[in-house]
């Protein structure tokens, strides 16, 4: 299949996926996962219509930024090292992957220079794997309040991955309770906070995950040839 028709099939999926949970597809947006995809391929991406790409490496963003045709809204999903951050700051609308005082530290400073506010997910790490990175679900609510006192940092939501190849019922049980936890949050109606997404679902899970609540789906493999 081509890389338009993929797109035309997760559309669908999705349609499919929010019309069983009585939602609007609108409500979910389609992130394109880049990584290791030439940009001769974000291009027939770009051009379908998704619009929206998330890139995993600082350096892999860099190296196609100025490559891709049309107007595109680049976020950072992957891992951040806080010495990376100056690098990405004016070239990304979102960052994903926050779980540290200090990364929100550097994202403030760097950002401040440039008077830009910088909207995050705090990443939560609700399966408690030890090769996954994000704070535990008992500290969300206390991490997610020391950082609302950053004037450059804006929380928009949270995001968490499932185990690559966990059953579909532990799949469906950690989006629940990323979604639980991001109701108790937004509950609180603490100061530059605001719970507007849920980063969760990737090309193995999105479906469920839009059943479960999730307002951002990250695809990648399903969108690429």
């Amino acid at each position: 299949m081509s890389i338009q028709e993929n797109i035309r099939k997760v559309q669908q999926n999705i349609a499919d996926a929010c019309k069983k949970c009585g939602r609007e597809p609108s409500e979910v947006m389609l992130l394109a996962v880049t990584k290791n995809h030439t940009p001769e391929e974000i291009n027939q991406v770009v051009a379908s219509g998704v619009t929206n790409l998330g890139e995993n490496r600082v350096q892999e963003l860099m190296s196609k930024y100025d490559l891709i045709q049309g107007d595109v809204n680049w976020h950072l999903i992957g891992h951040l090292q806080k010495n990376k951050v100056k690098y990405i700051v004016d070239k990304v609308v979102m960052i994903h992957s926050v779980e540290s005082v200090s990364l929100v530290e550097e994202i403030n400073k760097q950002c401040g220079k440039l008077g830009k506010t910088m909207d995050i997910l705090v990443e939560i790490n609700v399966s408690g794997e030890e090769s996954k990175h994000g704070i535990t679900p008992a500290d969300a609510d206390e991490f997610i309040k020391t950082v609302a006192q950053y004037p450059y940092v804006k929380v928009r939501g949270l995001m968490t991955m499932a185990p690559k190849y966990a059953e579909n019922e532990q799949i469906r049980d950690i989006f629940a309770q990323l979604y639980k936890i991001g109701v108790d949050i937004r509950s609180k109606k603490y100061d530059n906070i605001s719970i507007d997404y849920l980063s969760m679902g990737m090309s193995n899970d999105y479906m469920i995950a839009i059943g479960e609540g999730s307002d951002i789906v990250r695809v990648g493999s399903a969108l690429f040839v």
